[in-house]
């Protein structure tokens, strides 16, 4: 079954990617590059045995998805691609809003067309804001969005609803993640940030080899344990497979109209400073790091009640935070060997 992954060449991306093709699926990629690098399909050949299927190009126009589903014979979609970085998305709105809820709105409008009904739409957890209640279930009220991204994720999901309310063939998941963290064990493909990192983790693992100065934890004075943030750390191996579980329950879903949601991650919660003194633990490495103030717009604590998806889509995290650690480690390492 061949399957349209937009934004195909990202991080979580080119890990669904490789879980679609372990599974039996034939991927194809639509990636204009935008936030991605090319040398991720040499990473993909090199733990797939065969060439990634690759288009090079963006999905906001409708005249390219016409086409690739078409010729690639598309019987559902795993669509990723969207601006992500929180900080950016407040500088810049409208172009948030018209690439993130545009594109999605020309791929429904298309896939509607061209007769395609299965779809996985990726989500947040920051739909959830800052919760009353941990942990979260799909169930828990979806609070106003603290950043220009968040809300793209959140009205995103309110078009998919009202676009199957409105009766039609499509069949749509979205999955709620967590923090995907980790990289694939080969240290083949991994997490690849341009620029000054804007996750948790590559921070962490560039600060170890020495590209950082130090690492800033920001607030050491929340209402946990440690003083620090709580999230929930799922592998990103672990969040690709969720994909896969996701698409094969639509695929047996023997119903012409249907829309879910469903909470990706662990159900643990681990604080900033744990994650900080796992990985030294998992690396040896001892880290530089310094704690700072808090920062606009973070949440003291989220994590997930992942019973729905372990129910229905019988799905469940395998992997540790420990190992997530030492994959993203190893990767780093990796990286820092081919700039040699």
């Amino acid at each position: 079954m061949n399957i349209l992954v937009t934004g195909g060449a990202g991080f979580i991306g080119s890990h669904t990617v490789v879980a679609l093709t372990e599974a039996g699926f034939r991927p194809v990629i639509l990636d204009d590059f935008s936030n991605s690098e090319q040398g991720v399909l040499d990473g993909l050949e090199q733990i797939m045995g065969s060439k990634p299927i690759i288009y090079a190009e963006n999905c906001h126009n409708r005249e390219t998805l016409r086409r690739i589903i078409r010729e690639e014979k598309i019987e559902g979609v795993i669509h990723f691609a969207a601006f992500k970085a929180v900080g950016e998305s407040m500088q810049k709105p409208l172009e948030y809003y018209d690439n993130n809820l545009g594109s999605l709105i020309v791929l429904l409008q298309t896939m509607l067309e061209c007769g395609v009904s299965n779809l996985i739409f990726s989500s947040s957890c920051t739909v959830y804001g800052e919760p009353d209640i941990l942990p979260v279930t799909e169930e828990t009220p979806v609070q106003p969005a603290s950043s220009v991204y968040g809300n793209t994720k959140q009205i995103g999901e309110e078009i998919l609803c009202d676009t199957v309310a409105a009766g039609n063939t499509l069949k749509i998941i979205s999955l709620r993640y967590f923090n995907p963290i980790g990289a694939h064990p080969s240290a083949a493909i991994g997490e690849l940030p341009r620029g000054v990192p804007g996750n948790l983790i590559p921070f962490i693992t560039q600060t170890a080899a020495g590209q950082r100065a130090s690492l800033t934890i920001f607030g050491h004075d929340y209402p946990t344990p440690d003083g620090t943030c709580i999230r929930d750390y799922i592998h990103v191996l672990d969040l690709a497979e969720a994909h896969v579980a996701a698409l094969q329950f639509l695929l047996k879903k023997d119903i012409d109209n249907y829309y879910d949601v469903f909470n990706i991650g662990t159900g643990e919660g681990v604080s900033v400073m744990q994650l900080v003194k796992t990985f030294e633990q998992v690396s040896g490495q001892a880290l530089n790091y310094k704690l700072g103030p808090r920062r606009s717009g973070d949440v003291t604590a989220v994590y997930a009640d992942v019973q729905k998806s372990a129910e229905q889509l019988g799905w469940k995290a395998k992997r540790s935070v420990q190992q997530a650690l030492a994959d993203a480690w190893r990767w780093q390492q990796a990286i820092a060997q081919k700039t040699r």
